[in-house]
């Protein structure tokens, strides 16, 4: 046999038994959580299969499917501890570790809202326990689906603080390390980068208002807070290379159980995610085999043997993001080496696997980090091949730092200045141009799948080059044909919970009044909640945003809105000295977008339809936020409507709107809202109200009653969700 025939059975020989048994795995999750993307993956396990050649691995993936639906099945319907609790309030007491409180009796976990700040331990809080709501909204986060994946079901909102004793023993002497002669943003990134707690890097902005977190996600660098492979293969490295110079040669072979040790604390000390969880077992798995003598392993067939290991432990896993980036990353960096090849042969390797294995690692995460975080960072290349020299250093000296706690002076001197680069370079990179993107559809990702398959294809040369170009210009048209269509003329009521935020298309002209907000909360509401249903919708940008006035619950969210997407103009009833007001205007100055202090008569028309400003008149009217709220009222041949903020019934009689086709209440339908004159003078069909859970008795059963006195059809988004209103 030829070498080169040789050579081409090697690359096409059937994948390795873990391979299909992967697929079909994955498959059975897939049948048992009811989807019938589950059916295609376990046909393709079962061609894999049967190319083997070997029943036995039929067997095993048809096995494998049964345990994948069994599992799913299992994780779905597990009772809940908690389920008789909901709704009450009540005080809970357990092991907080920064993201999940967990509870010993009983044996469950749950969430809080607000995160207490401050560092994880031994909690004592009180509040009331809810379920969370799925996805209300297009693109919406489904927090009730998350929180399973995490493994908690519930929320305890309004949660205050009773004891917080901070955790003591082996993790709480880790965490003193990383904090010891640090600034709190310091000490923040470390703990996200060293340990995946990212609770107090969360709450931080830079000075013009980006959250840190958002900017590590606009500069291409997210995954560096996903404890994953690149912190295996940094803490293994770091130890090899102590090890070899610390051990004799004799006692070389000991270095492995001592590196398989390492992971296995490693984990320990930072608990099982899903992406740590791959790169422990693969690492886990290569070191075993280099210490049995077995050499190098088949890495698509470590990849699945450590994916069949964490579904069968957590099934959930499968609908993490972390994991599946986790695993797609791997795939992109397999073909790395090949891909390397074709650069100069004079280009040391190592130069040629940098330049390589980053664009490889994105371009196989592309669609799933597109429908995730709805953005394409466009220097992210570069962003990551700064950040390998900061991190190659940071990781080993803050995992150095850890071990030494307290004592960790002595190399924290390093360690923060590192920190501080690191973070400067986030916020250089955050600030950089992004495209954004909306949702990928299933017909985006199957577009996206088979571009894959030929460039692969393509790169092993079996398939003409030119085949490579078509696949991409033929998928690009054909996922490209939705966003060149006119978006509807519509009014969209989202569902922001207790808080308000109104997106107005017309055609012509995109508006989008309040962002919603969470006061007392550290949920940003603008980037959860606003953005991905924006984007969901096919939103590119904004034409004119409005701040009806400073309270948080209606602008808080606009600031990562504006951060996040192309603003022509802001407009604001008046300047204040408020927290969230001068974040949204700092932003605002950040990003070159025009701040406009409207007055009644401003208007902008966009075709038939027009926007009038018919508060605030003038100066302040008086010092409370609301009575500033501003007012519009859009009005076309055929419909006519008003968004009115939080202004107060006495002054609502004295706007002059006249007679409206849909309300939009004013506060929430609180019982300062919709007054009988009003009510009267504007004689609605319907009316919308934006509200979620709350305290305050919103809405009013009296507002609810004179609404109902009139005939008029109510909408809330506590009960309907996002209203999408199309205008005649």
């Amino acid at each position: 046999m030829s070498g080169s025939a040789a050579t081409s059975q090697a690359r096409w020989r059937a994948p390795a038994y873990p391979v299909p048994a992967t697929l079909a795995l994955i498959g059975g999750v897939l049948l048992g959580f009811g989807t019938l993307w589950g059916a295609a993956a376990l046909v393709a396990a079962l061609l894999l299969a049967w190319k083997s050649g070997k029943v036995w691995v039929l067997a095993a993936c048809l096995l494998l499917a049964a345990l994948g639906v069994v599992r799913e099945r299992q994780w779905w319907s597990a009772p809940d501890p908690l389920a008789t609790w909901v709704g009450a309030q009540v005080t809970l007491q357990g092991e907080w570790d920064g993201q999940l409180l967990h509870l010993s009796d009983p044996p469950a976990a749950v969430a809080l809202s607000p995160k207490p700040p401050g560092p994880a331990g031994q909690l004592t809080i009180r509040g009331r326990l809810v379920r969370p709501d799925g996805r209300r909204l297009p693109g919406g986060f489904d927090a009730a689906f998350w929180l399973r994946i995490q493994g908690a079901r519930e929320v305890l909102v309004a949660a205050e603080v009773r004891r917080l004793v901070p955790e003591a023993g082996v993790r709480g002497w880790f965490r003193r390390g990383l904090s010891v002669n640090l600034s709190p943003e310091q000490s923040a990134l470390l703990r996200a980068v060293e340990l995946g707690e990212r609770n107090d890097l969360s709450q931080e902005r830079f000075a013009d208002g980006l959250n840190v977190r958002d900017a590590f996600a606009r500069a291409g660098l997210a995954h560096l807070m996903a404890l994953s492979g690149q912190n295996v293969a940094l803490l293994v490295g770091a130890l090899t290379w102590l090890l070899a110079r610390l051990l004799p040669l004799r006692l070389a072979p000991l270095r492995y159980p001592v590196l398989l040790g390492a992971l296995a604390g490693f984990l320990w000390l930072v608990g099982p995610s899903p992406s740590l969880t791959r790169a422990v077992l693969m690492g886990g798995l290569v070191l075993l085999s280099l210490w049995l003598g077995r050499g190098k392993l088949d890495v698509y067939g470590v990849l699945g043997l450590a994916a069949i290991a964490s579904l069968l432990y957590q099934p959930g896993w499968l609908f993490d993001v972390g994991f599946q980036l986790s695993f797609l990353a791997v795939l992109g960096l397999s073909v790395s080496a090949r891909v390397a090849a074709l650069l100069p042969e004079r280009w040391p390797l190592w130069l040629r696997l940098t330049l390589v294995a980053t664009p490889c690692a994105e371009l196989a995460t592309l669609p799933t980090l597109l429908h995730t975080f709805g953005q394409l960072p466009l220097l992210s290349l570069p962003a990551n091949l700064a950040a390998a020299g900061i991190m190659a250093l940071l990781v080993p000296l803050g995992y150095l730092a850890g071990l030494l706690g307290p004592l960790a002076v002595t190399v924290n001197w390093l360690l923060g200045p590192l920190a501080g680069a690191l973070l400067w370079l986030v916020k250089v990179f955050g600030h950089a141009p992004t495209l954004s993107w909306s949702v990928v559809s299933p017909a985006g990702f199957a577009a996206y799948g088979v571009f894959a398959l030929a460039a692969v294809l393509t790169l092993y040369r079996r398939l003409p080059l030119w085949v490579l170009p078509l696949t991409a210009l033929l998928g690009g048209l054909g996922t490209a044909l939705p966003a060149v269509i006119k978006p509807p003329s519509e009014i969209v009521y989202l569902d922001v919970g207790q808080g308000d935020s109104s997106l107005i298309r017309t055609g012509g002209l995109t508006m989008l009044i309040d962002g919603g907000g969470t006061p007392r909360g550290d949920y940003d509401v603008g980037a959860r909640t606003v953005l991905p249903a924006l984007r969901a919708m096919n939103v590119r940008k904004i034409d004119v945003m409005v701040a009806t006035h400073a309270d948080a619950d209606h602008i808080e969210g606009l600031t990562s809105v504006l951060l996040g997407l192309p603003v022509g103009e802001l407009w604001i009833g008046e300047r204040k000295d408020d927290p969230n007001l001068n974040m949204l205007l700092r932003a605002a100055q950040a990003r070159g977008v025009p701040v406009r202090e409207v007055r009644r008569g401003d208007a902008v028309r966009s075709g038939e339809a027009t926007f009038t400003v018919l508060w605030p008149v003038g100066a302040p009217f008086s010092k409370a936020d609301n009575d500033n709220s501003v007012v519009i009222k859009l009005d076309t041949p055929r419909f006519h409507t008003v968004f009115l903020g939080d202004l107060p019934n006495p002054l609502e009689a004295e706007l002059g709107v006249g007679h409206l086709d849909l309300l939009k209440t004013a506060h929430h339908g609180s019982r300062f809202s919709s007054g009988e004159a009003f009510l009267n003078q504007t004689r609605p069909r319907d009316a919308v109200i934006s509200v979620g859970r709350n305290t305050y008795g919103h809405p009013n059963p009296q507002v609810l009653d004179r609404l109902a006195a009139l005939g008029v059809r109510v909408w809330r988004t506590d009960q309907v969700g996002t209203l999408r209103w199309p205008l005649p």
